[in-house]
């Protein structure tokens, strides 16, 4: 699962508070114990025969249940049913059915057998059912934001600009809407579903196509069989008018079904995925376990994406253009994040929710692996800090451990504790052990534990038996424990024995951490690597050897480290760091620190210069941003460099950071220069060069605006056009805004004038005929609402922006009783209203 993006905004406005939780499980250790599921039965075999009701959103299913008891005799089947009508249960025998007993209650049914069955003893329960996914109760999460399992999409084709689509959300505990089944993790089945469906539509699933057979009717049912077993919450349906570019992996098909308009463009964004695989397989000394790998796009997917086992679902924020794409495949960290589920989460899944770390922690640092492979280390560490800062964002993650037995909801397992911290942590763990024996442990791990399930104890298990190191003190901190350290230090030289001193403070609240930890002490402009151990106490001293007092002491100078150092740096410090550094995080803080203080120190000043010519575009951007060209001082020094890179980066990203920080000199004598980049292709290039042509000569805004497409665009460059297009009212950009505007209370606290221009934004799209702008205003209000849960008074307050939004539809509503288009809208403002209740 790869979790929806959330508005860093948003995130920024959000600070944590104690929380509650209701005990409803103990084991008499903890307040609330989530205990792995009991398992009393094993499921061998789920067959389905299903058919869709497009009007009334409904399923009718049958089902083949093939179990026996898992260790203990029993005389009954409990499975999990939500919001079915169950029409007939019975005992299936060499083609005939005996009927049995049943009770249908809460969402469970519990099935009496005609006898008591022993281990290994296999019996086949037939179910007549209807499943009926508007009808279910159960909620969604911050990262799953709807629970309903099955999905009919535009079903009666009232929405002309969306396609017709069906498709299913297992994860966490879903697929139960749409097929009775034990829905735990630590089940596991084969699987076979006939389909039918349209003929005009394609369909997808699990495992391989054995057959598609034309019904009548305009009907075809199409046979997809599953011969490995995976977790009930892996199975996938997925149906729609879809384009099905083909590709392969060694001999196994890899299949991109897109949308048809994006047919054209699909390897540009999924080809990568052969590639991923051999790159995978090979340092997992594992092949890809699976007979097939397809990846379907759905409109108005509840999440990210999701790893079905051989049908992974992504969110249309896949689907990019070559205008998009040329700037960056925003999505291929996810196709990666996503493949490597098929290790670790579809091959090996996790025993119980609590144990979340063995699916997502690795899935998180595969993107970690997969950019070091193709782009390099530096771009790599740029990317795990940007995960690691979404850890750091919110106070609540501190207090929570990564494996966690006392969580409040399965779902809140879903978060930057699992995810971003999880990631980092393993960052640590491989160079702890060094790549040999760490990529060998987590081999050992998968096929130790091939298609069953695992936790992390078998992964410090496996790590062991591989390095013969002992890890109980590693995992104990980072795996059973919370929070991170939290350092500050001081050094003191003694010119007459030639030592400096380096005292390392812990400054966390709870226990103290044990790490390696590496320093750099520069001498004579020149860093000396210093690896050193800091045992779990409030101070460790360090002493080394120098030739005279050090002008610079760089703690976590590789960056492996997960915590935060308090420091104070001169500037002349940080572009000593920055010059003296080979690694990406000393580099970054140098550069943040030196656009802080340009304005005011030329020191810092010289270190953005420098940094123009980094080899690591994100450098070069963060430099850009911290240039002010319009002050002479700062364009003496830098304006040529940043002219080039206008013209000459590779990178379209570098490109538009250069052109935003040239506009800020106001000189028309660039205007050419903006137009020419104005009819790029990157949208990013374009984007930035008509916001620079606005700021000279606002008259041209409104048909210039008309020539750029925000669809996919990112978050900044919707920010830096939206004074323009909020003032000019520009109807073709309102659903590209509306996931930015939906948060101006919160973007109010930290820029009260963009925050103004915000509102003025969302008041426009909630007073006029804005129907898919409304629909990404609810998509984005329903995304967060878990999250918001944490803190109640910006729940509250942005409750109040829905409800004001609800206010101006129902008065257009009232003006104008036929608007269909208005009707949706309430609807949805509605539907989003009761979710935050």
């Amino acid at each position: 699962m790869k979790k929806i993006l959330i508005s860093a905004l948003l995130l920024g406005a959000i600070s944590g508070i104690n929380l509650s939780y209701a005990q409803t499980e103990t084991s008499g250790r903890e307040k609330v114990y989530r205990a792995a599921h009991t398992k009393t039965t094993e499921l061998k075999h789920t067959k389905l025969k299903v058919k869709f009701d497009y009007e009334k959103e409904q399923m009718a299913g049958e089902e083949w249940l093939t179990a026996s008891p898992y260790f203990y005799p029993s005389d009954s089947l409990v499975l999990n049913a939500k919001a079915m009508l169950i029409h007939e249960v019975a005992l299936e025998k060499n083609g005939s059915k005996t009927p049995l007993k049943y009770d249908y209650k809460e969402d469970i049914l519990k099935i009496n057998l005609d006898k008591t069955y022993q281990k290994n003893q296999d019996y086949t329960v037939y179910i007549k059912y209807t499943a009926r996914p508007n009808e279910v109760k159960q909620k969604g999460s911050t990262a799953i934001t709807d629970a309903k399992g099955l999905y009919f999409i535009n079903a009666q084709g009232k929405e002309a600009d969306k396609p017709v689509q069906i498709w299913t959300q297992g994860e966490t505990e879903s697929s139960s809407v749409w097929f009775p089944t034990i829905d735990k993790p630590n089940q596991k089945t084969t699987q076979e579903i006939y389909m039918t469906v349209p003929d005009k539509y394609v369909t997808l699933s699990n495992g391989f196509l054995k057959s598609s057979t034309k019904e009548g009717n305009g009907l075809r049912t199409d046979h997809w069989v599953m011969e490995k077993k995976h977790a009930p919450y892996l199975f996938f349906m997925g149906v729609g008018d879809y384009a099905v570019v083909r590709d392969k992996w060694r001999n196994i098909p890899v299949d991109y079904y897109v949308e048809k308009e994006y047919e054209a463009y699909a390897k540009q964004i999924f080809g990568m995925t052969p590639e991923m695989i051999e790159f995978f397989s090979k340092k997992l000394n594992y092949d890809y376990p699976w007979n097939k790998y397809s990846q379907l796009v759905a409109r108005d997917y509840v999440s990210g994406a999701m790893e079905n086992t051989t049908a992974v679902i992504h969110g249309e924020q896949a689907q990019q253009k070559p205008e998009d794409l040329i700037d960056q495949n925003v999505w291929e960290d996810v196709i990666a994040h996503e493949l490597f589920h098929h290790w670790f989460g579809d091959l090996v899944t996790t025993e119980s929710w609590a144990n979340l770390t063995v699916n997502e922690s690795f899935a998180n640092y595969s993107q970690y692996l997969w950019n070091e492979y193709k782009y390099g280390k530096d771009y790599a560490d740029y990317t795990l800090k940007k995960e690691a800062d979404a850890y750091y964002m919110n106070p609540e993650n501190i207090s929570k451990d990564l494996v966690r037995f006392n969580y409040h909801s399965r779902e809140d397992m879903f978060d930057a504790v699992s995810y971003n911290k999880g990631g980092s942590i393993l960052h640590m763990l491989r160079n702890y052990l060094g790549d040999e024996a760490f990529f060998a442990g987590i081999s050992d791990y998968l096929k130790s534990n091939e298609y069953g399930t695992g936790e992390a104890h078998q992964v410090r298990l496996s790590l062991e038996k591989v390095s013969g190191k002992d890890l109980n003190w590693f995992f104990n901190q980072w795996f059973f424990g919370n929070g991170h350290p939290k350092l500050s230090y001081t050094y003191h030289f003694e010119p007459v024995k030639k030592q400096v001193t380096v005292a390392i403070n812990q400054l966390q609240i709870g226990d103290f951490f044990q790490f390696p930890l590496a320093m750099d002490v520069y001498v004579n402009g020149k860093p000396t690597r210093q690896n050193v151990w800091v045992d779990a106490k409030a101070k460790n001293e360090f002493t080394f050897s120098v030739a005279k007092n050090p002008e610079l002491i760089n703690l976590n100078a590789d960056g492996i480290l997960l915590g935060e150092i308090s420091e104070t740096k001169t500037p002349e410090q940080y572009l000593l760091q920055y010059q003296g550094s080979k690694e990406f995080l000393s580099k970054w803080k140098a550069v943040q620190d030196a656009a802080k203080n340009a304005a005011t120190s030329e020191v810092a000043l010289k270190t953005l210069v420098v940094a123009l010519k980094d080899t690591n575009y994100p450098l070069r951007i963060e430099a850009l941003k911290g240039l002010d060209l319009s002050k002479p001082n700062q364009a003496k020094l830098a304006l040529a460099e940043v002219e080039k890179l206008v013209s000459n980066d590779p990178k379209t990203l570098v490109q538009a950071a250069a052109i935003t920080a040239l506009s800020k000199t106001n000189d028309r004598k660039y205007l050419p220069l903006y137009e020419k980049a104005s009819t790029a292709l990157s949208n990013s290039v374009k984007g930035a060069a008509l916001a620079a042509i606005v700021q000279i000569d606002p008259a041209r805004t409104k048909a210039l605006l008309e020539t750029i497409n925000l669809e996919n665009a990112n978050e900044d460059l919707i920010t830096k056009l939206l004074p323009s297009i909020v003032d000019n009212k520009m109807e073709k950009h309102a659903p590209a805004i509306g996931q930015v505007v939906a948060f101006y209370p919160f973007i109010k606290f930290q820029d009260p004038k963009l925050g103004d221009v915000a509102e003025k934004g969302y008041q426009w799209i909630m007073e006029t005929d804005q129907l898919k702008a409304t629909q990404n205003v609810t998509k984005i209000f329903s995304a967060v609402k878990g999250q918001l849960s944490e803190n109640p008074q910006a729940k509250m307050m942005l409750l109040q922006v829905i409800k004001d939004g609800l206010e101006k539809k129902m008065q257009l509503l009232r003006a104008n009783p036929s608007n269909d288009a208005v009707k949706r809208q309430v609807e949805l403002l509605n539907k989003v209203v009761e979710e935050y209740k």
